[in-house]
């Protein structure tokens, strides 16, 4: 009765305080509110090297993408050579570095694509919380804003032959991470069979309140939404192959729905609009597509499907009653949510492993060799400019305090609102 209880207060103080909340912290996980990617900040289209608010080298190398809790930017890297992890916190405003943390670990065998800093973190307003692996273990810890351990789990062995990179994510007093591993694919890196969960901790103290069993097959690097049906409660939702596109309670990971829509490896993570959730499914050789499941809380249903130059890495990104795909060989589309009709579908070149972001009617697409292709977000196709970040890149930009935040492989990058003139 006491956790039911809290909940319930949890909930209603949710309310009264989230939406000024979320307002205020706009990117505080991967793609920013609820994973959507999308922010009403007025950005430019195009700008120059004088018109950075500042640039600053990382070090080591990595994937991971930014977040921001007030002034405070956290973003994770990693030696190359070594796999020693990095977590990082620079000034927002002036890029100055406030802390950093070293972890000593193992190298070991990763995707040529990856890194061994690919998780990107989620923060609150007393903690940040990261996730990193070897074949031996996975480290899930929280750290104070000042940099200070606050609790560290060992989740026990890791099996992928492509790396880890799930990023954690938040609900209420829960901080939530999928640990989803291979089955068949690649070289053995465990002694048993390993076992695949999504689960939930106590963000206070690093507790387990729930894991949840999920197939073991083709493994999933998607973070989980939030979706709420119109009638009822907040339901988790996530992605696999095995799983198909799925729904848990949040606050007891046992599961309400499934709609196994998949038939290859989930990369990108769900985007929820309205009574339509997005995923998508796709592997190197292609075979890639989209799947649009409506659902009314109680099941989900294939809504229609988009298998034509459709993404594997990305993930979408919405507008209105538009949803663009950007497709990892640079071709875009922009279709109807309703319906999946399609408005445009036009080649910008490059290729993609970081999602988009749209910040007010633009788009933000950053190519793997750093090149950032801004685009209308409109039923028009139209480009407004192109910029090339100098280094390559397959994080996703974040969008916080008036800014756009770029990370390539080894520097971090702040664009203002109004650039310099």
């Amino acid at each position: 009765m006491g956790r039911r209880f809290q909940r319930t207060i949890l909930a209603a103080l949710g309310m009264v305080i989230l939406p000024a909340a979320a307002s205020a912290q706009e990117w505080t996980r991967f793609r920013g509110p609820n994973g959507t990617g999308e922010s009403e900040t007025v950005l430019p289209a195009t700008w120059t090297d004088d018109d950075y608010a500042w640039r600053i080298e990382l070090p080591g190398t990595a994937n991971s993408s930014p977040v921001l809790w007030g002034n405070k930017l956290f973003v994770m890297s990693a030696d190359r050579e070594k796999a020693t992890r990095y977590v990082l916190c620079y000034d927002s405003e002036t890029g100055k570095k406030l802390w950093s943390r070293e972890f000593a670990s193992t190298p070991h065998h990763i995707h040529t694509m990856s890194s061994f800093a690919s998780c990107t973190p989620a923060v609150d307003a007393d903690r940040v919380y990261v996730a990193w692996s070897t074949p031996a273990s996975i480290t899930f810890m929280a750290l104070t804003h000042t940099g200070e351990t606050a609790w560290t789990k060992d989740l026990g062995t890791w099996m992928s032959q492509h790396g880890f990179g799930t990023s954690p994510m938040i609900f209420e007093d829960l901080v939530i991470l999928s640990n989803s591993q291979e089955a068949k694919d690649g070289p053995k890196m465990a002694a048993e069979p390993p076992k695949s969960y999504i689960m939930g901790f106590d963000r206070q103290t690093g507790e387990e309140r729930w894991r949840t069993l999920r197939k073991t097959d083709n493994v999933s690097y998607s973070c989980p939404a939030i979706f709420q049906p119109k009638d009822g409660p907040p339901q988790l939702v996530n992605t696999s192959t095995g799983s198909g596109l799925y729904a848990l309670d949040p606050h007891t990971g046992e599961e309400l729905w499934s709609s196994v829509v998949f038939d290859k490896r989930t990369v990108s993570s769900p985007v929820v609009k309205g009574d339509l959730i997005f995923g998508s499914t796709g592997s190197g050789g292609g075979g890639n597509y989209v799947a649009a499941v409506r659902s009314d809380g109680k099941k989900g249903e294939m809504a229609y499907k988009i298998d034509t130059q459709a993404p594997y890495v990305p993930s979408v990104v919405g507008r209105d009653d538009m949803m663009f795909l950007l497709g990892d060989a640079g071709i875009v589309s922009c279709i109807d949510i309703q319906t999946g009709d399609v408005h445009w579908r036009k080649r910008i070149g490059g290729t993609y492993s970081g999602s988009p972001v749209r910040a007010g009617d633009k788009l933000y697409c950053v190519s793997a060799d750093g090149e950032v292709v801004v685009l209308a977000a409109s039923k028009e196709f139209e480009e407004l400019g192109r910029v090339k970040l100098g280094e390559g890149s397959r994080s996703s930009p974040a969008v916080a305090n008036g800014k756009i935040f770029f990370r390539t492989y080894s520097h971090l990058m702040a664009v203002d609102g109004k650039p310099k003139k």
